[in-house]
């Protein structure tokens, strides 16, 4: 196998796709997976015409992910924006689809890779921001799962935590990004619950509903984000925050706490307090612990910087800050914000023109750039 060839000629069928009306990201993916294909076939069989050959396959694979998109969205469309409440009484074949691609052969990493990408509608550029690494590092992991599972048989299907895993970075996507995937998260995570014995499922579903309920207040009619302090809450869905505790206090009674349900605890917390300045954030301090506890995570570290700030001061909140790497995506967010709280509104406003520069979204850019405009206006009044 000529790695090289395949590498010089994977410009040119790239430029062919997208001269045939495919989008970049969309024709990048396709030809990873032409790619792919080739170090799995040509070995054994190699083409006459290597270009042709992988002009052919990969223009293959981008139709057949375009009819799998189109069949998905018609999936969503079939369901309201709002999920409806109560468990669901079937199993689709989309959840199995989540279960099969979480296959014993691929590390859990990987799993939740392929799954987001292969049913789960997101782009590879959204699944390495989920997993905090480059988009070519993703591009590569994605690549290495398909080649594992290119040769097996699907008769066995992966595990519930992983399963978990993708359902959660499917609802995060769709609840904050670019694609709207959040309702669809719900339901699949609804059909979970009803299918398996898991406090941590029960504990995902909960957390989502939380979430979810705040849906209506977290833009301006603007298309602004407004933050959770400044929203509207007569506007937060009380159905959906009652059926979230409910699921939750079920959870958390079984004595077998996990992430998710914990993260649902500072959810519900949130959604306890009737305004902003009541909310019990030392408790929330509290459960921030348990979560890095539980994951160890660096963004869990941060959100708890945060919550530092609320229940001790914001000097309190920049010291958690300071034992964290800068390079952490919403760091420099974080940051401005507790200097705004410090007092300090020079280097607030520094902060938030350089964290518009790397929010990850168009309505997050918005946001800090209107953030760091309207501190500059106050220094020079």
């Amino acid at each position: 196998m000529d790695e090289a060839l395949l590498r010089s000629l994977t410009p040119s069928v790239l430029t062919v796709l997208v001269r045939r009306g495919a989008d970049f990201a969309a024709a990048e993916d396709a030809v990873q997976d032409a790619l792919v294909e080739a170090l799995r076939v040509w070995p054994a069989d190699p083409p006459r015409d290597a270009k042709g050959w992988l002009v052919t396959v990969a223009w293959r694979k981008f139709l057949d992910a375009t009819r799998a998109e189109t069949a998905r969205r018609r999936r969503e469309d079939r369901f309201e924006e709002e999920p409806a409440p109560g468990p669901a009484s079937t199993v689709d074949d989309t959840l199995q689809l989540y279960f099969l691609c979480a296959h014993p052969s691929l590390t859990p990493s990987s799993a939740v890779a392929l799954t987001l990408r292969a049913v789960g509608g997101l782009t590879t550029r959204q699944i390495a921001q989920a997993y905090l690494v480059p988009e070519a590092t993703m591009a590569q992991r994605i690549s290495r799962a398909k080649r594992t599972v290119s040769g097996v048989r699907f008769d066995q299907a992966g595990d519930v935590a992983t399963v978990l895993r993708v359902l959660y970075l499917v609802f995060n996507e769709g609840y904050s990004g670019d694609v709207d995937l959040a309702a669809e998260a719900i339901r699949l995570t609804r059909q979970l619950t009803a299918a398996v014995d898991h406090p941590e499922a029960a504990g995902l579903l909960a957390l989502m509903l939380l979430h979810h309920a705040r849906r209506a207040a977290r833009t301006a009619p603007d298309g602004s984000l407004v933050p959770l302090a400044e929203q509207d809450r007569g506007r937060w869905d009380t159905r959906l925050i009652a059926e979230g505790v409910e699921i939750l206090q079920a959870a958390l009674a079984r004595d077998r706490l996990g992430e998710y349900q914990a993260q649902a605890a500072i959810a519900a917390l949130h959604a306890d307090a009737p305004r902003a300045e009541e909310t019990d954030w030392v408790q929330i301090v509290e459960w921030y612990d348990e979560l890095v506890r539980l994951t160890g995570s660096p963004v869990v570290r941060l959100n708890r910087a945060v919550a530092v700030a609320e229940a001790d001061g914001p000097r309190a909140g920049l010291a958690a800050l300071a034992e964290l790497d800068s390079a952490l995506p919403r760091h420099t967010a974080v940051a401005a914000y507790l200097h705004e709280r410090d007092g300090d509104l020079k280097t607030a406003a520094r902060l938030y023109a350089e964290a518009a520069h790397q929010a990850p979204n168009l309505a997050e850019r918005d946001h800090l750039t209107r953030q760091a405009a309207r501190l500059n206006t106050r220094l020079h009044a």
